[in-house]
């Protein structure tokens, strides 16, 4: 888990020396422990690194045979990508086959890598820039392109800092955000910077992309013929081949451990595949009344053998921090769950430099509650997902957003292909954007904020060609989302309580919003990016009724936009608590 950034110029361009130093300066947080940096024939490459495996020459730039290559990210079968490919490698890092195997394979180097990144190369043979990003999207890459060539960084941030762009809003983009609370497609919220899309390559020539490739993270074709016991003889060796891959690290790693089913899962893995206890995090909140899950995640880790941590985090906290907490998400995503997220890290960093998460169970599996309404016909009240808008209705915005569902009809119509049933299409739906653009974003920004890496077992090429194309009913059955996962649970780990009804993770932050509406609420609705936005006087009103579900939701979301507006487009530094920075 590492910092990348760069640029790749045409002839006779030229930018300021100080613009390589700026980006990297604005990744230092994604890499404390080390930087490196190649530049050559109008093509630059800057790295900073987090070192996680072969802590002695594992610094980047790796060189081979005139191609230079930085990383971001793990790629878990680096082992096996050596021994099968017979690999003659300079170093033990992980990051060093790919190298080699574009060197051999050209742009399809990346079709047998097994792990998460986001990678940048330099061939000064062919005078060629090639940017890569992993199937499912886990590591990010963001670029701008310019008349002086195209620049590339891991965080959206950097190319601002490095001057390539402007902070200047996408208007559909600012609409998707207070709608979903995230953003689609490829286009982000900042004018003229875009994302790699999830499993895309890059080719860049004189300053110009040339080529493009896509690698998919789902397997293709309609639900299979499988007998449920094979199903789960599957499931138990693709589970734990994953997680044995997903622990390959030279320092100390851990879990963030829910109440729910996926990260129980990988907990009774690593029970499995770890001598030593597991070390395990969870977080809850001080509110009489909230949803908290540490109950049934100490009694997990318990039957585990676990070593359990309990962060409790109190109003108090969320308030100092919040400015620090939604300053790290410059690619915006207002989904609550940053606020845990953030200080599980804040603790973790103090014992592990990694950890399993259990992003991507709902998704692979099918465990949301918006997938069954899916599957059905309308006239059995079926519903698309996301087909309301957080402030449809809710008399609070000047315009209604008009365009703000177009992004996710577009995936739709993608998703759908193949012959997929209803549930297959709404899951891919999520891994499209949901997934990469909020729950992924959110685990990495909070975690690069501390070093520490995050790493996502359910979202492996194994466990997706063991899971996604399985029977609905290996599921979802009698109303029952996941209910393979939960099969798996009842057989391996019964003390998980596998089918104990979802209780969903929720933040109290609605509770907390209402309780300081007075003081708030007009700090909120004066903020530059909030005013234009909002009918004068409907911010407090709503902000005095967020204890509400659907209030609470919106008055959250502007409170998200209004810090973050503050913060990445005003250019104010995070400092002091929420009621001084918006002050």
């Amino acid at each position: 888990m590492c910092g990348l950034a760069g640029f790749a110029l045409r002839a006779g361009a030229t930018l300021p020396a100080a613009a390589l130093e700026a980006m990297t300066h604005a990744l230092a947080h994604r890499g404390p422990d080390g930087a490196g940096h190649h530049m050559a024939g109008g093509v630059a490459l800057a790295h900073t690194r987090l070192s996680i495996i072969d802590l002695v020459t594992g610094d980047q730039p790796l060189f081979a045979g005139g191609a230079a290559l930085v990383a971001n990210g793990e790629i878990y079968n680096y082992r096996e990508l050596r021994e099968d490919n017979q690999l003659v490698c300079a170093t033990q890092s992980d990051c060093e086959p790919p190298l080699h195997l574009y060197r051999r394979d050209g742009l399809n180097f990346v079709d047998n890598l097994r792990g998460m990144y986001a990678i940048a190369m330099h061939d000064r043979a062919t005078r060629r820039l090639v940017l890569a990003r992993d199937p499912f999207g886990i590591k990010p890459l963001y670029i701008a392109e310019m008349p002086e060539g195209v620049a590339f960084a891991s965080e959206p941030q950097a190319l601002i800092a490095g001057g390539f762009v402007q902070p200047r809003i996408r208007t559909e983009a600012r609409d998707e955000l207070l709608q979903l609370q995230f953003t689609t497609g490829a286009e982000t919220i900042f004018q003229g910077i875009r994302r790699l899309l999830p499993g895309e390559t890059l080719c860049i020539a004189d300053g110009k992309i040339v080529e493009r490739h896509r690698r998919v993270a789902l397997p293709e074709g309609p639900p299979e013929t499988i007998t449920e016991e094979a199903a789960l003889a599957r499931l138990d060796k693709a589970l734990e081949e994953s997680v044995m891959l997903h622990q390959r690290s030279d320092v100390p790693y851990g879990l963030f451990l829910s109440g729910g089913t996926d990260s129980a899962a990988i907990l009774a893995m690593m029970a499995r595949l770890n001598e030593k206890p597991v070390m395990a995090f969870t977080a809850g909140f001080d509110v009489k009344g909230a949803a908290d899950e540490r109950g049934a995640a100490r009694r997990a880790a318990e039957a585990a053998g676990a070593h359990h941590v309990e962060v409790l985090v109190s109003e108090a906290m969320v308030w100092r921090h919040l400015p620090e907490i939604v300053g790290a998400m410059d690619d915006p995503a207002a989904d609550y769950a940053i606020i845990p997220t953030w200080f599980l890290a804040q603790r973790a960093r103090q014992d592990v430099k990694v950890v399993l998460a259990g992003e991507g169970g709902d998704e692979i599996f099918g465990g949301y509650g918006r997938y069954r309404a899916a599957m059905r016909p309308w006239w059995l009240w079926g519903r698309a997902m996301r087909a309301r808008g957080t402030f449809d209705r809710m008399d609070v915005l000047r315009a209604e957003p008009r365009f703000w569902r177009d992004g996710i009809a577009a995936a739709e119509t993608e998703a759908a292909m193949g012959g997929r049933s209803r549930l297959q299409a709404a899951q891919a739906l999520d891994c499209a954007d949901w997934l990469p653009n909020d729950l992924l974003t959110k685990l990495d920004r909070c975690l690069m904020a501390h070093g520490v890496e995050g790493r996502t077992p359910f979202l492996d090429s194994g466990v997706a060609a063991a899971a996604f194309r399985l029977p609905d009913a290996l599921k979802v059955r009698k109303n029952t989302g996941k209910w393979l996962l939960r099969e798996w649970l009842a057989r391996h780990f019964p003390s998980s309580e596998p089918y104990r009804p979802k209780q969903g993770f929720t933040v109290p932050i609605g509770a907390w919003i209402e309780r300081r509406a007075d003081v708030l609420g007009p700090l909120v609705a004066k903020q530059a990016g909030v005013a234009e936005l909002c009918l004068p006087g409907r911010v407090e009103q709503l902000f005095r009724h967020a204890a509400e579900k659907r209030p609470g939701a919106a008055a959250w979301h502007l409170l998200f936009y209004a810090i973050w507006h503050r913060r990445h487009i005003e250019g104010r530094r995070a400092e002091g608590d929420v009621f001084e920075f918006l002050a």
